[in-house]
């Protein structure tokens, strides 16, 4: 399920955005892996059965889903303040709501 694939990337995204405030080479590369990630994230997302997603209904999956298309095919519109909104205001309740359903699934940490 794709979901695997979501789980390990919430948590590196979190972590690696926070270096989008260093030098200008290291921004360049923290931008290029965490908007990746993002776009995994998205991906993975838009193949999720509605029947996994339904119990968080508070996240807006569809945003997150959607913001993958802007991250692939009109990636000349997207700057750091887009990504580090997405960070900041997405992965930390997607992260929740993934945990959750792997530890329902009895495969958190598998």
């Amino acid at each position: 399920m794709r979901i695997h694939f979501i789980y390990p990337t919430t948590p590196a995204t979190l972590k690696s955005s926070n270096r989008l405030n260093s030098s200008t080479s290291a921004r360049r590369i923290t931008r290029y892996a965490v908007t990746r990630a993002l776009e995994i994230i998205s991906e993975s997302l838009r193949r999720l059965p509605d029947d996994v997603k339904a119990p968080y209904s508070g996240l807006d999956w569809h945003a997150i889903a959607a913001a993958g298309n802007v991250y692939r095919h009109e990636y000349e519109t997207v700057d750091d303040a887009l990504i580090w909104h997405m960070v900041k205001h997405g992965l930390d309740e997607l992260d929740a709501a993934v945990r959750a359903e792997l530890k329902r699934l009895g495969e958190l940490g598998k």
